[in-house]
């Protein structure tokens, strides 16, 4: 498959409630903190949930930020 075909086959695979790199950091910080108290967070935050999923950077951001509100960065 060459690189077009796979973004389309990407894109086609794309989480409709995915709410996009924007939103997500904007949000980001109180997703964490859901998260790390234990709350559903992806229940209360489904598109969040979505695109931490599909977008490496934001998943990156995401599990940095959590790390350190457990107190794991350092």
């Amino acid at each position: 498959m060459n690189d077009g075909w796979r973004a389309l086959d990407d894109f086609l695979r794309t989480d409709p409630r995915d709410v996009g790199c924007a939103e997500a950091v904007e949000m980001l910080h109180i997703y964490a903190e859901l998260v790390a108290a234990g709350e559903p967070a992806e229940q209360r935050y489904p598109g969040i949930a979505a695109h931490l999923r599909a977008c490496g950077p934001c998943g990156e951001d995401f599990e940095g930020l959590l790390a350190a509100i457990r107190g794991g960065a350092g």
